[in-house]
Formats: structure tokens, C-alpha cells, sequence
């Protein structure tokens, strides 16, 4: 039989059964239940397939959906980490970012745009066709990115700062929301792992780009030429997003009825439902006084305060160790190669270890933690070392990518889900903010009081994952002990949260 254990298939009978009076009429209320309803109700075709059926259409998702996720996440963090290459060839200097903590505060308030842009992004997405929506920021964000070059001093350089990190506030959420809508829960780590670790391999070929750049007109105000190319690319890109990126299995092009049947319905194991388009505020009530989200919000900040050396003192750092500017740059691909690596392999454990997503969140930090000791206690003569540590310090990105997955696979409520989408990331854009701060112009080049910070908030960010996966066992612990099983099969009925939901259960 079918495409799950013998369980999951007595589960689906009873969800077809569920559906047979929707059937009649054809027509599904979709304010209170899942617009996924309304597939399951319109289809009269053979309701069981094949666990080789179910994997031939999963590759064909992934074929559709991660290339796409990968290039928008790609130039997202080309154009995020642009700064920090970009004050090798002159913009410091060129717009008076050497004078105290200008350069810190250019970095950090990108941020705060973050901030501002995440949550109305995200009510656009559940309100508009998420292709649509994600092509026109994407288009805006390449047109920001290009105002770069007409900046003049520190305080025009702060203006277009705030507003590129508006207009890249939601791609992150998005795509979690996406991978939400399309993948069961043991599939949602592995393809977080998948898009995210481009943050990690696109930096083993930005700083190749950049440097030929940066050597126009002999390397002196070349930082220009830099945002012009990248630009251009992020804008054609946006562009071509509106016909590339599939929006979700309900709507999606290129399925046929049994296709679409088949995504639909294996996705009830999720418990979550798929789209809901309908804005509901009790969910919003709910999400804000649950202290699971809380954690993975709390978690996500502090992990992220060491991203601010990562992604815009490396370079300078390195730079400080005593190497020239193009040797800093090469420096910085085996920083990008190890991240990507570990953005990938983490989510890949997830994947192959049920419920032990916490404990790999938990040795992320443990790997950030050493390296910001090394960077903290090292004398600057053990260069070796201190690169070594450089290159460790992104471990962290592979925590986060799983850190994603756990808050889309324990969430259910789709406004519920994605406002909890949003709000992790302004977890994950207080830390960036925070983080370059850390980093005084006078503590250079070793930047010792920033590597404290450091170090303190990787280990807090650790333990709270501990303390995350103690809540979430005692919750399923009690609902077992209540006599209500895991089961799916008022997986889209009433749109309903994990809270609400007593047959749910968390990933740990």
C-alpha cells in the first residue's frame, strides 16, 4: 500500500472518508479549513499510490524549487555581505566610515530595516501569490542596491542601509514558509540546509568578483563598480522569479490532478495545513503567548550576535592579522566553503536522526564558541590558528538552518505559522544588529571585547535549545499520558494550531 506505514494509510482512509461529504458539493470553506480541502475534494481518482510514486514526484519538486531558492538566497547574502569586501577598495574612506563607530553602525542598521520589513512582508505573502510578491521585493532590493553608488557620506549611506534591509526582510520567511507548504517534516531540514548554505558558498566566489572589481582604476573608489554588477544581476533575477518560483502544491503549474492530489495529501503528516490565505489574529494572540516560540526566537538573536563578526569584520580581520587586501579576500573561501559545508551536513544529520534537531542546534554553538576562544585568547603571532578559527566561527549557520526547520515543523496555524516565520528572523536581525556593535574601531585588530560577547551568548544560545527540547518533550509527554495518539486526520480542518491540535506532537 501507499506511501507511508500501514498506520499513516488506516489515517488516510479516515481523512477520504472525512471528505466524502465535501465531495458532493464540490465547494470547501476556506476561511475556517485549508484551502488544501478543496484538492482533496474535487479529486475522484485512485487515493493510494506507491512509496516510488511519492519519491519521483518529491525530485521533481526539488528540481522546481530548490535551484530557484538557492540563486534568490545566493544574491540575497552577495549583495547583505557586499559591505564588507567593499570596504577593502575604499567606501570607509570614501564616505567617512573611519570616524568612530560609523562603520558598526552602517553594518548593524541594515538590521533594522530588517526589523521593520519582515512582518508586513510576510502578511503580504499570505494575502498575495507569494511569486508575485517575492519578485517585485527582489526587483526593489537590486534598484536599492544600486542607489549605493550615489552615497556621499555616512549619513546617506545609513539612509540606503535601513531601506535594503527592508526590502530583503522577507525572502528568509518566505522561504520557510515554502518549505513548509511543500515537504513533510523529515524533508523540511535537509532543504533549509540546502538553500541556506549558500550563504557559505557564494563567499567562496564573491570575493574572487569583487577583487576584479575592486581593481578597476586601480583599486582606489572601485567599491562602485562592485553594487553596479550586482545590482543588475538581482534585478534580472527578480524579474525572471515571477516565472520561475513555484508559489505552493494548491496553485503551482506544471502538476497534474493526481500529482496534486498526492502533494496535498501527504502532507497531512505535517499537521500544519498548506495555505490559508485568510489573516487570523487569535492565532497571532496565541503565538505570542506560546514560550516554545519564545525560545527559538531568544535562540535565534543570540546565535546571531557572532554572525556580525562573520559577515562584516572577517575581511578586516583577517586584513589585521598582517595579510594584503587580496589575500584577506582569498581568505575568506575556506570561511565560505566550511559554512556551506556544515549548512549542509547538520541539516542532512537532522534529516537521518529523528528529534535530534536540538542537540545539533546545541554543538552549532559549541563549534562558534571555540573559535570565538581562539580568536578571544590567541596571541596575533599564531596566525595558523587564528585562521583556523575564522573559518570555524560560521558553525552557527548550521545550527540556524535547523533552528528554521523546527520552528516551521512544531508550528501549525498558517497565520500562526508564518508570523512565527517572521518573527525568527527578527530574532535572527536583533543579533546581526547587535553584533557589529560588539566590535569597536578602537578594539582593533583583535577585537577582543567583541569575541567576549561572543563567546557568552553562543553558549546562552546553546543552552536554550537544551531547554527547548525539555518543553517540547514534557508537551508530548502529556498528551500522551492524556490518551490522545498522533494522528492527522483533522490535519486541515479548522486551520487549527499545534497548540489547539491535541494530536500533534513536536520534533525535537
Amino acid at each position: 500500500m501507499s506511501g507511508s506505514s500501514e498506520k499513516e494509510a488506516v489515517q488516510m482512509a479516515e481523512q477520504v472518508d472525512n471528505t466524502e461529504n465535501l465531495k458532493h458539493s464540490r465547494t470547501v470553506d476556506t476561511v475556517h479549513n485549508d484551502e488544501a480541502l478543496r484538492v482533496l475534494a474535487n479529486y475522484d481518482g485512485e487515493q493510494h499510490w506507491e512509496e516510488a510514486e511519492e519519491k519521483k514526484l518529491r525530485r521533481k519538486i526539488d528540481w522546481r524549487l530548490m535551484p530557484v531558492l538557492c540563486m534568490t538566497y545566493g544574491l540575497q547574502y552577495y549583495d547583505k555581505a557586499m559591505l564588507s569586501q567593499a570596504a577593502l577598495f575604499g567606501l570607509r574612506t570614501d564616505l567617512g566610515l573611519t570616524v568612530g563607530d560609523r562603520y558598526s553602525w552602517t553594518a548593524s542598521i541594515f538590521y533594522l530595516g530588517f526589523i521593520v520589513g519582515a512582518y508586513p512582508t510576510m502578511v503580504l505573502a499570505q494575502r498575495f501569490p507569494i511569486e508575485r510578491v517575492a519578485s517585485a521585493i527582489v526587483v526593489l532590493w537590486g534598484l536599492c542596491l544600486i542607489l549605493t553608488t550615489v552615497c556621499t557620506n555616512y549619513q546617506t549611506i545609513y539612509v540606503q542601509r535601513f531601506f535594503l534591509g527592508f526590502l530583503e526582510s522577507g525572502i528568509s520567511p518566505m522561504f520557510m514558509l515554502i518549505v513548509g507548504s511543500w515537504y513533510k517534516k523529515p524533508e523540511q531540514a535537509m532543504r533549509m540546509g540546502i538553500w541556506y548554505s549558500c550563504t557559505g558558498y557564494v563567499s567562496c566566489i564573491s570575493p574572487l568578483i569583487n577583487y576584479g572589481f575592486g581593481l578597476i582604476g586601480g583599486g582606489v573608489s572601485s567599491w562602485r563598480y562592485m553594487y553596479f554588477f550586482a545590482g543588475a544581476l538581482t534585478i534580472a533575477w527578480g524579474i525572471a522569479l515571477y516565472f520561475v518560483l513555484p508559489s505552493d502544491p494548491i496553485r503551482a503549474r506544471g502538476f497534474d490532478t493526481r500529482e496534486r492530489y498526492i502533494l496535498v495529501a501527504r502532507l497531512r503528516t505535517n499537521n500544519s495545513g498548506v495555505r490559508n490565505t485568510h489573516y487570523k489574529m487569535d492565532q497571532v494572540v496565541e503565538l505570542f503567548g506560546d514560550l516554545k516560540y519564545w525560545l527559538l526566537f531568544s535562540i535565534a538573536l543570540l546565535s546571531m550576535i557572532a554572525n556580525g563578526p562573520i559577515s562584516t569584520f572577517v575581511p578586516i580581520i583577517i586584513n589585521g592579522f598582517g595579510f594584503s587586501t587580496l589575500n584577506s579576500l582569498l581568505l575568506l573561501i575556506p570561511a565560505g566553503f566550511y559554512a556551506g559545508s556544515v549548512q549542509l551536513l547538520m541539516p542532512y544529520l537532522a534529516m537521518k536522526l529523528p528529534n535530534a534537531r536540538s542537540y545539533i542546534v546545541f554543538v552549532a554553538q559549541v563549534g562558534t564558541t571555540i573559535a570565538a576562544l581562539l580568536l578571544w585568547l590567541l596571541p596575533l603571532s599564531a596566525k595558523p590558528a587564528l585562521l583556523f578559527a575564522t573559518a570555524i566561527l560560521p558553525s552557527l549557520g548550521g545550527g540556524y538552518a535547523v533552528l528554521m526547520s523546527m520552528s516551521v515543523a512544531n508550528t501549525a496555524g498558517y497565520t500562526k505559522r508564518s508570523i512565527a516565520s517572521s518573527g525568527l528572523y527578527i530574532g535572527y536581525c536583533l543579533g546581526n544588529f547587535v553584533g557589529p556593535l560588539a566590535f569597536k574601531s578602537q578594539d582593533a585588530p583583535r577585537y577582543v571585547p567583541g569575541f567576549i560577547v561572543v563567546v557568552i551568548t553562543s553558549i546562552a544560545a546553546g543552552v536554550l535549545a537544551l531547554v527547548y527540547r525539555f518543553v517540547c518533550a514534557w508537551t508530548n509527554r502529556r498528551r500522551d499520558k492524556a490518551g490522545i495518539m498522533e494522528g492527522f486526520d483533522h490535519a486541515y480542518e479548522d486551520d487549527s494550531t499545534d497548540m489547539k491540535n491535541p494530536q500533534f506532537r513536536y520534533i525535537l
